[in-house]
This record gives structure tokens, sequence and C-alpha cells, in this order.
């Protein structure tokens, strides 16, 4: 059995070498999560643009399923680049991370559409079909390799210059990167569409502006990277000889270390994931899509929210060297599993009270032949969309929620409250809804902004607790020789599967059982699996001597 050795809490506070170490990498993850997020909240923007025409939804759904191909490659990033990390050092492995997102990012800004396209100075430029898609989704691939290294080595990179017994406080720092990256991206996007173009050029053209705006912050980004030192205890190890000469296979295929690469997936990142991407995305996603917020209206409660919450992933780090990692992490998984349905519906109530009273005064009923009906996730040129499929679109893109009852032969029947169309026509649909006073928009003056800020922050203390330890935890469980690979990949899938795949799958399940808040009901189950396994499989890491022990070492000296 190994012996673990521990060390105490100097009191010495965070040092001028520690800030200067945790300023230059969280200006640079910033950079990143700024890049990646941009195609995550422009998409309803340009998702007609690069997709074909036809079904608002797919397009919608094709632009999520190109936003998830990100994350889903980013475990493989993290697997490519953390093997380099633990090979050659921290600090080169993700300067070239920073370089291959920036370079992405800015070719987005140039690509052309599906269609036929406008830009003022250039004329109108021929559409490249199916081609755009592609290119697309093969830059978004780009940036979704450079941030699987990007995190893991920020994240080791500040951890191995920090004091014992305040890794949790220094790596919580780079845990604001991702929230400050988005509030970033939100603040350029927000410029632009409401100060520099109006809805019509924005949503023509405008929009590349943001991407190609990342080519002035990679520059100053790589620029501060370079000013940099490697990490002590890597450089410390490479000296000593201790380094690992097979990173990937002592990490995934040895043990105990590989059965706490999966229990660190399923006990801690996956539930952490889905937490952070339902608080963040899914709440700006509902805003607007679902409950009809006016654009801007939303941008400013999100972005009010991230204000108010972004201090608290330092709090949550700060008590994470006090009482332990895991039980702040659990706690939020568990909170939140237990309360996103009653605050989401206290959402809609707060934010569009009308769209709830219409639903309530106003049963709407799907009669199809479900055996028409198709589940889409990942839409592309082999999807084939049936009348309950645009039935269902339509209804989903309204915000509303039904009932679908089968009926063999059945002809799209749809009933809302006593007014029935016998056969599903969008306009004759879409009058009836006027009829019986559906509220196409939310009416900004019904708003109750108290409960709804409330509300959004109450999501962003739940991202705050699962994600400000959370870097801590990682790096403290792994041994320094195979760190950066091994506390990579788990991350990478918890945050880029589970979490990625959050928008692109709540959007299907809302479509296919005709409930605006069956898509809570991955994140729910995701939250409670982690919440249980983490109990029973995991272990604290605190007070792990980062130099001579990590905590696989210490949990196995325990069995």
């Amino acid at each position: 059995m190994a012996t673990v050795s521990t060390t105490a809490h100097t009191g010495e506070g965070i040092s001028q070498e520690e800030r200067r170490v945790i300023l230059a990498s969280s200006v640079g993850t910033i950079f990143e999560w700024y890049d990646f997020y941009l195609y995550a909240t422009l998409a309803p923007f340009f998702a007609a643009l690069f997709f074909p025409p036809g079904n608002d939804t797919a397009a919608l759904l094709s632009a999520f399923a190109t936003y998830a191909a990100g994350f889903l490659i980013r475990p493989f990033g993290a697997v490519i680049f953390g093997r380099i990390g633990d090979l050659v050092g921290r600090k080169y492995t993700f300067l070239v991370t920073i370089f291959v997102m920036g370079l992405a990012t800015f070719a987005v800004g140039l690509l052309p559409t599906f269609g036929p396209h406008t830009i003022p100075f250039f004329g109108t430029i021929p559409g490249i079909g199916w081609t755009a898609p592609v290119l697309l989704v093969s830059l978004r691939l780009l940036q979704g390799l450079a941030l699987g290294g990007e995190y893991g080595g920020a994240a080791t990179y500040v951890a191995e210059h920090s004091q014992p017994g305040e890794r949790g406080y220094a790596t919580s720092w780079i845990q604001t990167t991702a929230t400050l990256g988005f509030f970033l991206a939100l603040f350029v996007i927000g410029a632009c569409r409401f100060y520099l173009f109006d809805a019509k050029a924005f949503a023509e053209w405008g929009w590349r502006i943001p991407f190609l705006v990342s080519l002035f912050l990679l520059v100053f980004s790589v620029y501060i990277r370079l000013k940099l030192n490697e990490s002590p205890i890597w450089a410390k190890m490479k000296e000593e000889g201790k380094g690992s000469r097979r990173p990937l296979i002592d990490s995934f295929f040895k043990r105990p270390n590989n059965k706490y690469v999966l229990l660190a997936l399923l006990g801690a990142t996956a539930g952490q994931g889905v937490v952070w991407y339902t608080g963040q995305f899914y709440a700006l996603f509902f805003l607007t899509i679902t409950l009809k917020v006016e654009i801007v209206t939303a941008y400013i409660m999100v972005g009010l929210s991230l204000l108010i919450g972004t201090p608290f992933f330092v709090f949550f780090g700060w008590l994470s060297d006090k009482i332990g990692r895991l039980k702040i992490i659990l706690a939020g998984c568990l909170i939140a599993a237990i309360t996103y349905i009653p605050l989401f519906q206290l959402l809609s109530h707060s934010v569009n009270p009308d769209l709830v009273a219409f639903q309530e005064q106003n049963r709407i009923t799907l009669t199809t032949d479900t055996s028409n009906c198709n589940f889409h996730i990942f839409v592309g040129p082999w999807s084939k969309f049936t009348e309950c499929d645009r039935a269902k679109d339509f209804l989903t893109k309204a915000g509303l929620s039904f009932e679908t009852v089968h009926q063999s032969g059945a002809n799209n029947r749809i009933q809302i409250g006593p007014t029935t169309i016998e056969k599903f026509d969008a306009k004759i649909v879409g009058d009836a809804l006027k009829a019986r006073g559906y509220p196409a928009k939310a009416d900004p003056a019904k708003i109750d902004w108290f409960k709804t800020m409330t509300i959004l922050t109450i999501f962003l203390i739940y991202v705050t607790m699962v994600y400000g330890p959370i870097a801590a935890f990682l790096v403290e469980l792994f041994p320094t020789r195979i760190r950066y690979t091994s506390m990579s990949l788990p991350y990478h899938i918890g945050n880029g599967w589970f979490g990625g795949m959050l928008p692109l799958l709540a959007t299907a399940v809302v479509a296919w059982t005709g409930n605006i808040y069956a898509g809570l009901y991955y994140p729910i189950g995701v939250a409670l699996m982690t919440v249980v396994i983490g109990f029973f499989f995991l272990g604290e890491t605190k007070d792990t001597d980062l130099v001579e022990s990590s905590g696989v070492e210490a949990q196995e000296s325990k069995a």
C-alpha cells in the first residue's frame, strides 16, 4: 500500500508569481472559451444559412448537432494533447491549443453558406450547398480538439504552481474563465447586434464579425503565454527521470488509475457537465426559443446572472480548501436535480405569464399515426420529416406543450381548446392559435424581473458549486507523470459528451414528448447518477501532496 503524504495549509496566501500564472493562464483560457461559445450563442442566427431551408427546428437541430460535434471531439483532443502535455510539458502544449482554436474560429467568419449570400463590399457570394455544413463541422471539430487540450493544461499548470491548501482557491480562477468567456461572447455579440447592425444585417452577415475579432484576441493571448515558465512540479519530475513514457497506457489501461478515470467521469464530471450546461446554455435557449423572450432581453438576463454568480466560483473553490471538493460538487448536483423542474416552471410564470395562462386555458392535442413520427437528433441529408414531425416542430417552435394521441391512419388532427383543425396546416394552426389569444412574444411589461433574476442566479449558483472545485479535485486525483492525460479525458467526456449533448437531446426530447419541460429529464438523471457513484466510490482529495502522492494512491491505500 502507498503511503500518502499530506501538507498542511501554509497560510502564506497567493504569491506574486502565482498571481501572474493565474492571470496569464486565465486570460488565454477566457479567449478559448469565447471562441468556443460564439458558435453556441450564434447558432439560432445562422442555422438557416448553413443548412437547407424548410424546417426551422430541423435547421436548429442541425446547428446544435454541429455545436455538439465540437463537444464530442473534445475527449480526443484531451487524449492527444494530454499525452503531449505529460511528455513535453504543460506550457508548450497549451500554446499549440490556443493557436489551433484561434485560427479555426477566425475561419468560421469567412465561410460561404448553403445558398447564395450577399455581403457588403463583396456582393452576392454563391452558395456551396452541403459543403458549407461540412466545412463548418470541420472547423468545429478543430475547435473541440483544441479545447480538449486547453483546459487540462491550464488547470494542471495553475495547480502545480499553487501552494498546498490553496489549490481550490487558485484553480477556481481558471473555473471562472468558461463563464467569463461566455459573457465576453455575449458582450461582443450584443455590441455587434444592437450597436453596429440592424436585425436584418446581423442575421445575414453581421454575425461573422465576432468570429473575425478572435484573431486579435489570439495574438494577445499567445504573447502572454510565451512569457510563462514551465510547471515546477512537472520540471522536477522530468529532471528526476520519473515521467511516464506511455501516458495513454498508464492512464487508461493500467489499474488502479483506469478505474479512477471512469469513477471521476461518472461520479463527478458527468453531473457537473449537465448542471453547468443547464444553468448557462439551456436556460438561455429556454428563454428565447420556448418562452419567446426578445433576444436582447434574454442576453441582459443571462448576462446579469453571470455577473452576480461568477464570484461564487472563487468562493466555492476557496470553501473546498476548507471542507473538501467532492461534497460541494455532489451537493450541487443533488440540489439541482431536485429543483430544476419547479424552478423552470416558476421561470415560465415569471417571464411569460400569458403563455402559461394560454396553456392552462387551451389543452392542445395532436392526433396522429405515431408510426409516422420520428425522433430526430442528428439532422442531415438522411433525415426525413413527415407531416407528424412538421406538426410537432410547429408546436414545439411555438413553445407549447401538447399531448400526442395515437390513431391508426389519423391525418395529424390538432385540437386547440374548442378549436379543431382536421389536418395540419401551419397557416391554419397559426391563425387558430392567434384567434385563441396565443402570445407570440413575451410581454416585457409583464416580466417579473426580481423572480426571473433570482431563478437564473440560482442556476448559476448550482453551476459554481459543481464547477468551482472540479479542477482541484481532478488535478489532485491523478499522479504528476500522467496528470494532464488522466484528468483531461473524464473532464471532457463529462462536459463534452454528457454536457455538450444537452441542448441537442433536450430539443429533440421536447419535440418528441410534447412537454416543454421534458428536456430536463436528461440532466436530472445524469446528476442523480453522479451523486450516487461519487458518494459511494470516490473519496476526498484536498489534502493530497501533488509532489509525492495522488488521490488514486490515497484511496487505494484505504481500500
